[in-house]
């Protein structure tokens, strides 16, 4: 299996119910929403609701759900997205084994600092994939020192496994579906075939 060492980032072909991810995330926010547990990575604040997580952990804390990311193979949706038709969707869409699924909230002034995961991304593998549910132009995401040109309704993989960054220097919270999958030969061909499409943005 080629995987495509040394990419970035690049948006996958998969269509998105843009409107009704938008409509099931605002009814999540009133859910039991975590401080993300790594807070040296980040200034400000950033939290996360899990969708998805280890079988073990489906009826722990919510803190065990959302990063609890290693050490098991076995991975179920929770509850909470029993009402959520259009999120299931688009997972269902992926035809590649997913592991952790989790809205990610970075909210207006916070900032994620520069640094890695080791062993997230697909040449060794893994992935993961963002898809910006609620974002605006005040966002930056970078990896390896290239911005994503990210919009809303768009999937992407970003090789994790670089330094990475990210930024809301606006006033509103952005907010991300992010899915972690195994790299399968289906997800590594859309990630080569996502790649050239996109120029790199300053």
């Amino acid at each position: 299996m080629d995987t495509a060492p040394g990419v970035s980032f690049a948006r996958l072909d998969v269509p998105v119910a843009l409107a009704g991810l938008q409509a099931e995330v605002d009814r999540l926010l009133a859910q039991g929403w975590v401080d993300h547990v790594n807070q040296r990575d980040y200034t400000g604040r950033w939290d996360v609701l899990p969708l998805r997580c280890q079988r073990q952990h489906a009826a722990a804390h919510p803190v065990l759900q959302g990063f609890a990311l290693e050490g098991g193979e076995d991975w179920q949706d929770l509850p909470v997205l029993d009402g959520c038709p259009s999120i299931r969707g688009l997972l269902a869409a992926l035809d590649c084994p997913l592991q952790a699924v989790r809205l990610m909230r970075l909210h207006a002034g916070a900032e994620i600092h520069p640094h890695r995961d080791p062993g997230l991304g697909i040449e060794h593998g893994l992935a993961r994939l963002h898809l910006p549910v609620r974002t605006h132009e005040a966002v930056g995401f970078l990896v390896d020192g290239e911005r994503m040109p990210m919009q809303a309704g768009e999937l992407w993989y970003f090789n994790a496994d670089q330094v990475h960054e990210v930024h809301n220097r606006g006033v509103e919270d952005r907010i991300h579906l992010v899915i972690d999958c195994v790299a399968n030969d289906w997800l590594v061909a859309m990630v080569q075939a996502g790649h050239p499409r996109h120029p790199a943005a300053g």
